[in-house]
């Protein structure tokens, strides 16, 4: 929500350079969300239709379709975050076993 956003900004003494607090930053923010909407349903749609040309214009023999190769890709990258975040916790384990300290109880 655009205004919402702009009112959170405004109260917490945040702003965005060159436009006014409130509403001017409530429809900067509204413009902008609208421009990344439409380029990024561009993208999507790009995404998903070219390996449906490729295979209709080379007749090659392509076996995932645009919108399956895109959740392929989504479900990787997800994959991935979630495994360099178990790598980092067991970097912190690591660290907090060295510095002794125990979470949750209290010392004695």
């Amino acid at each position: 929500n655009p205004k919402e956003t702009a009112d959170n900004l405004k109260k917490s003494g945040a702003f965005v350079p060159g436009i006014r607090p409130g509403e001017q930053t409530a429809k900067y923010i509204d413009k902008i969300m609208g421009r990344l909407t439409l380029v990024g349903a561009f993208y999507i749609t790009l995404v998903c239709l070219l390996p449906e040309f490729l295979i209709l214009k080379f007749n090659t023999p392509f076996y995932f379709g645009g919108t399956s190769l895109l959740i392929i890709v989504v479900v990787t990258m997800d994959f991935m975050t979630q495994v360099q975040s178990h790598l980092m916790s067991h970097q912190y384990e690591g660290l907090l076993k060295k510095a002794n300290f125990k979470g949750g109880a209290s010392a004695r």
